[in-house]
């Protein structure tokens, strides 16, 4: 297969991955459809990891590898060495947003626990003891209603978008560095041979 193919089928897959990442990351300052005062909303939203580490830090060099793959090669090799860098910041965005993401669903989120005060009742428990693993404890949480799942659903599907996104730009890493090093596409090389 063709390097600039393959970056170009890269660059089309990050596309929605990053505005999901986007989307995700956005519901989570609206727990259940409700806007809350910022010191209500859940800390690690503010890190803002799907809209910047899986967005914007993906969508910079999935455009670079939709140029890349234009016309099914890559015209140049310093076009794939620019892929190469920028999907190494990409790569950085998808491991950011995973480890933000796995923060969030092991601390747990910031809720009103019926005394009228946000706190976070899950941050001090081990692992044996995490919520996720005891649904019986979610009822603790008052307000705002379905807290839990809401953040336990956004962070995991933002966790799983940032492995993904993680793993195609390091496919891309390997993608670009084969094309810069060997050359963008095998077939040309070989009817360039053939025709001599």
């Amino acid at each position: 297969m063709c390097t600039g193919r393959c970056s170009k089928c890269i660059g089309i897959t990050l596309f929605p991955l990053a505005a999901c990442a986007i989307v995700s990351n956005i519901l989570l300052y609206f727990p259940n459809g409700q806007v809350l005062q910022i010191n209500e909303i859940t800390d690690l939203v503010w890190f803002f990891h799907g809209i910047l580490g899986a967005g914007i830090l993906v969508i910079l060099p999935a455009s670079m590898m939709l140029g890349a793959g234009g016309a099914g090669c890559c015209a140049n090799r310093c076009g794939m060495l620019l892929s190469v860098i920028l999907s190494v910041l990409g790569f950085a965005g998808g491991v950011y947003c995973a480890a933000i993401s796995s923060l969030g669903l092991i601390w747990g989120p910031l809720c009103n626990m019926g005394d009228g005060e946000y706190l976070y009742p899950f941050r001090n428990d081990t692992l044996e003891e995490n919520y996720l693993f005891n649904q019986t404890t979610w009822v603790i949480c008052k307000e705002p209603e379905n807290i839990i799942l809401w953040n336990t659903i956004l962070f995991s599907i933002l966790l799983a978008i940032g492995v993904v996104e993680a793993i195609l730009c390091f496919i891309q890493v390997i993608n670009g560095l084969t094309g810069f090093i060997c050359g963008t596409c095998m077939r040309k090389r070989k009817a360039n041979i053939s025709g001599m």
